[in-house]
């Protein structure tokens, strides 16, 4: 489904432009398989609703701190793949190459010290929320509300905002649906089981939404690299996909030679090897051990050792993105250079609406050329689940924050009945 190519002008001279691509004709199929994407999600949602005790706080909040080692490694990986890493992630391997990986390979040992170094103080210290440990580490309440306002802040402006963009840039790209409904509907429905389970049924519905996920993604991964010629092809491919149309005296659209290096030159590397290893633990070491997001589900452990045993699978499960999501990514560069790979300004504004560039549109574009029909559906089920993961783990997280951090500072004496109250309608909200 190339789009053909038409003679137009620019800054830089003459160029082709490259009308914008049709978008993938829905089928009753593709249908199909998201409404029982979405009958499913609700049904295990209720579920797991109906079956945690949310009439306490630790029930509400912690899951009743019951939950067993597999929901919650799934859990902490369906947590951090939203739709933004499905863009993200892609989108960079397809400009840069595999290095990008290295960001959820580093994740795989880090967890391990979540489990191991991290959860077992926590659990000793017998706290909910990350600002509530500081409180207690370093004393006074300052630096609790200051961490508790800041972790919502960036929550806004960091996580939810850039998994609705991406998801929507998603929809957009595949379906051609109005963007603010598709994520109204999207918000709607996670919220309803957020709000009424509280985090059993946020990792419930995590664990069902990683097997969706995992199983779609590398259904769309075997059929790209079949398409490309296996590993040795993407090689090739790859370190030859320049766009028809350059731009005079840059290099901008040449693949780099290290694209398939993972530790790249600490000087002229776009992700040099010392940064990859040691900045990116410290970064990794925040995001895998402080986060109230990810440390939450570890908490709602029945046990340290189910909380050990989630981590570990949640390191494995960290190990795919590089195989699922990259690789692939690097294989709409290689199928579709003038697309993906697009440097003139003029080109790159037809096709993808942005001048700078379109590599984002790696992911998606895959899925519109090469998935039959039904499993096109599957593939939209796939992003609906990372999008819907990562939000319902950021609604009930910043639900806890607040609640616990800021509401119950201001009124000490609430009581367990209005907490639960506030923490609902904050999610809501």
């Amino acid at each position: 489904m190339s789009a053909s190519l038409t003679t137009g002008s620019s800054f830089f001279g003459t160029t082709t432009a490259v009308p914008p691509n049709p978008h993938l004709s829905v089928d009753a199929a593709d249908i199909a398989v998201v409404v029982v994407y979405f009958i499913i999600v609700m049904v295990v949602g209720i579920w797991s609703s109906m079956r945690a005790n949310r009439s306490t706080v630790g029930g509400y909040f912690l899951a009743g701190r019951s939950m067993t080692w597999w929901p919650i490694g799934a859990s902490l990986m369906s947590s951090n793949v939203g739709s933004g890493l499905f863009i993200g992630l892609a989108g960079t391997g397809a400009a840069g190459g595999i290095a990008v990986g290295g960001f959820e390979w580093n994740a795989a040992w880090v967890l391990v010290g979540l489990g191991w170094i991290f959860i077992p103080v926590y659990i000793s210290a017998g706290v909910i929320t990350m600002p509530e440990y500081l409180a207690k580490r370093f004393g006074g309440q300052r630096i609790r509300m200051y961490m508790s306002v800041l972790s919502l802040i960036l929550y806004i402006f960091t996580k939810i905002s850039t998994d609705i963009f991406s998801g929507a840039l998603f929809i957009q790209v595949a379906l051609g649906w109005n963007l603010y409904l598709s994520t109204g509907v999207l918000l709607l429905v996670t919220a309803v089981y957020t709000v009424a389970g509280g985090l059993a049924a946020v990792i419930y519905t995590d664990a069902l939404q990683t097997v969706i996920m995992v199983g779609g993604a590398f259904a769309l991964m075997f059929i790209a690299f079949s398409k490309v010629g296996w590993y040795e092809g993407l090689v090739d491919r790859y370190m030859s996909s320049f766009p028809s149309v350059t731009v005079a005296n840059t290099t901008c659209h040449i693949p780099r030679n290290d694209a398939f290096n993972m530790f790249r030159d600490p000087v002229s590397g776009d992700i040099p090897w010392p940064g990859l290893v040691f900045g990116l633990t410290i970064l990794a070491t925040w995001v895998w051990c402080t986060d109230q997001v990810i440390v939450q589900r570890s908490l709602s452990a029945k046990s340290l050792s189910h909380a050990k045993a989630g981590s570990v699978l949640g390191g494995y499960l960290k190990l795919l993105p590089m195989f699922f999501i990259v690789m692939p990514g690097m294989i709409s560069r290689a199928l579709f250079p003038d697309e993906v790979a697009c440097v003139d300004p003029v080109v790159c504004q037809s096709v993808c609406g942005s001048s700078v560039g379109c590599s984002n549109i790696a992911y998606p574009k895959l899925v519109v050329e090469l998935m039959p029909v039904g499993l096109r559906g599957l593939m939209l089920a796939v992003m609906l689940a990372a999008l819907m993961s990562s939000l319902t783990s950021i609604f009930n997280s910043s639900s806890t924050l607040f609640t616990l951090d800021l509401y119950h500072k201001a009124r000490p004496k609430a009581s367990e009945r209005e907490l639960m109250i506030v923490g609902r309608v904050h999610s809501g909200v």
